[in-house]
């Protein structure tokens, strides 16, 4: 049975790790800046290197092929980012880029002459850290937001994606509109702890989180801190208090799988002695089924009105509605068998963050395998895996992807 080149792997995830590298050891790789013009032209570089093409759509995403047997068979897709977050890490999205180059080399290596094209995709903005929202090119290619949305999202300098494009020399003439698909994987890190906990090498994700955001508005009365009797005051930041606590709770109460939080929160008027008369805030819920996600926003309105025993006023406005996603039978099916044989562990699982194969699902079959990361952390400079990790989860993708490339 063939497996990657693990060393050649971990050595292109070294070399990649250097654009954009920070004194921390992570990377800064925004989205179309110039550390991203350099990172794709490496690996546009790798990819021509091998033998295979490169094209890019109207959006920057990058599409490099390996040619099969049947060019009018629907091909097999791979990939994920190579954008980061701001000081993030050195494995988030661009393990999945280079893991997916690493199975095309391997293929090349052994000869191996697939049925139908395989396909490794960069999507453009994944992480939606320097223009939002994040997936936005994977979005546009699948239907979700026109390409003149895209364009028009502006970073905090008021630079456009559509300046950006062209400011890194990647606006292809190509329309960013989907191509027929068999099948999609995306390979990643877990970006949580539970793999490295249970000591599992791979997961198999057969879903991903629904989420609901909101932004909830507490309108209390302000008044002086030294003059107003406790018994008197409409206090919106204790209100705000009692709130956070009841949003914590419905997150337990839908465990395992739930998640609560508040992410932000703007008090005012923000002075030292006066009683707080507003807070706006953040609410965000997850959870892999829809019906819960019905009940904790149920539960959100509930908590809501409940402040008005303390003479607050709540406005609750949903503001996100994304839903829940199943993955592909048979694509899990093909990972299930790849990781039998190969002989390592594995269990189902859920992802609770968004990733592009999400949107990918939405038109083809897809599904994704997760790795370890060091004790989950992700989105930080402290992000790890182990080359063991990526080895497994490479050889995961490669015979998971290659199963579907030989189909008829």
């Amino acid at each position: 049975m063939i497996r990657v080149n693990a060393d050649r792997l971990w050595s292109t995830l070294e070399r990649m790790a250097q654009i954009g590298g920070t004194p921390g050891g992570g990377v800064t790789r925004l989205a179309l800046s110039d550390e991203d013009r350099i990172a794709r032209n490496l690996l546009r570089d790798w990819a021509l290197e091998a033998g295979f093409s490169c094209d890019v759509d109207s959006m920057g995403n990058m599409f490099i092929r390996r040619a099969g047997r049947n060019a009018a068979l629907a091909p097999v897709m791979t990939g994920s980012h190579v954008d980061s977050q701001p000081l993030g890490g050195n494995y988030d999205g661009i393990y999945g880029v280079l893991a997916g180059l690493e199975l095309l080399r391997t293929l090349n290596d052994h000869q191996i002459e697939t049925e139908r094209d395989i396909v490794l995709v960069n999507w453009t903005n994944e992480e939606g850290a320097r223009f939002a929202p994040a997936m936005l090119s994977s979005g546009v290619w699948t239907g979700q937001f026109s390409e003149a949305y895209a364009h028009a999202q502006a970073d905090r300098d008021g630079i456009t994606v559509s300046e950006a494009l062209d400011t890194i020399g990647y606006r292809g003439e190509r329309p960013a509109r989907a191509f027929p698909i068999h099948a999609c994987y995306e390979l990643h890190i877990e970006q949580g702890p539970i793999l490295e906990d249970e000591a599992v090498d791979i997961g198999q994700v057969r879903a991903a989180m629904g989420q609901r955001w909101f932004t909830l508005t507490l309108d209390g009365f302000a008044a002086h801190a030294g003059t107003t009797p406790m018994h008197s005051r409409r206090d919106a930041l204790t209100a705000f208090a009692e709130l956070a606590l009841k949003v914590e709770a419905i997150g337990y109460q839908h465990a395992p799988d739930g998640r609560a939080t508040i992410g932000m929160a703007e008090i005012t008027p923000n002075s030292r002695n006066v009683v707080p008369s507003r807070v706006v805030c953040s609410v965000e819920f997850r959870h892999p089924e829809s019906a819960a996600l019905i009940a904790m926003e149920t539960a959100l309105h509930q908590a809501a009105e409940s402040l008005s025993a303390r003479g607050v006023s709540a406005k609750v406005e949903r503001i996100f509605d994304y839903a829940p996603i199943a993955f592909d039978a048979a694509c899990l099916a093909r990972s299930e068998q790849a990781v039998a044989t190969l002989g390592y562990s594995a269990k189902p699982m859920v992802s609770g963050a968004g990733h592009d194969t999400c949107y990918i699902s939405k038109i083809a079959p897809a599904s994704m395998i997760f790795i370890p990361c060091v004790k989950g952390i992700s989105h930080n400079e402290a992000e790890k895996i182990l080359p063991e990790w990526s080895e497994k989860g490479a050889n995961v993708l490669l015979h998971s992807v290659l199963s579907a490339a030989q189909e008829p």
